[in-house]
């Protein structure tokens, strides 16, 4: 391994290709770090051509692992998971087939346990804390009808990074072996995901922007998350952030009409 190689700062972005991901992929990018993403798309426009990127689609276990193992050959200083499926629409559970729940297991909860399976050992070998970032979000906490699949999904996956946060501290002497670290947006995000779900015309002004997030990558990135291990951090539209427990994130549950002549 040559010198230039040991001092380079790897990271992984595992669902980076667009909306928050993209925006924790350009920050630690703008930091230094040499960043790989794994998603179904390539990275485009401008910044595309720092990122590297493997084609990955998370409901192919075998694949997942195989990059996820080439991701891992060397050390890694920072993981961000962002991977995310919401589903077409909202729709209440007894019109939601199990195709739909399952991709939703699939890419929120068993996506991100291969990751931490694969990358906690890669985060560990460097000489300082690795970060792992997760991709949280207000469902929750809030929950809501016509969400039931993205919201089990999401609350499960808190839970299995919570855990792994207590497990970090109970191992380390002195410190965290991995900073564990969760963040979701305080409203709603302007994401190719979201705009395919909008109606055309849809006034998107006072949604937040996925660069909203950059200010948290890049504090991560300089401190190994030093002083935020196991926090959940609501990042608001400025790039600001506060913990959960300081003011609960906005609810974006709303009325779903039933059937007629259900």
């Amino acid at each position: 391994m040559t010198a230039q190689a040991r001092s380079c700062r790897r990271a992984l972005v595992v669902g980076g290709s667009t909306g928050i991901g993209r925006g924790v992929a350009d920050a630690w990018a703008d930091a230094g770090l040499d960043v790989l993403v794994l998603s179904r798309s390539a990275p485009a426009g401008a910044g595309a051509e720092r990122l590297r990127w493997v084609a990955t689609d998370l409901t192919d276990a075998d694949r997942v692992a195989e990059n996820l193992a080439l991701a891992t050959d060397e050390p890694l200083h920072a993981v961000c998971y962002s991977a995310v499926h919401y589903g077409d629409r909202r729709t209440l559970f007894r019109d939601c087939g199990e195709a739909e729940w399952r991709r939703q297991i699939d890419v929120n909860l068993h996506g991100l346990w291969l990751t931490l399976a694969r990358t906690l050992p890669a985060l560990r070998r460097t000489e300082a804390p690795g970060v792992f970032l997760g991709v949280s979000s207000e469902v929750v906490y809030n929950a809501g009808p016509g969400r039931s699949g993205y919201a089990a999904s999401k609350a499960a996956a808190a839970a299995l990074l919570d855990s792994i946060a207590q497990e970090e501290s109970a191992e380390a002497a002195g410190g965290e072996a991995v900073r564990v670290v969760q963040a979701l947006p305080a409203g709603m995000v302007d994401t190719p995901g979201i705009r395919r779900r909008r109606p055309e015309g849809f006034d998107y002004s006072t949604y937040m922007r996925p660069a909203s997030f950059g200010p948290l990558a890049r504090e991560l990135a300089a401190t190994a998350g030093a002083g935020l291990h196991g926090a959940h951090l609501v990042v608001d539209a400025t790039g600001e952030w506060y913990p959960v427990s300081e003011g609960m994130p906005v609810s974006q549950s709303r009325t779903i009409a039933a059937r007629a002549g259900s």
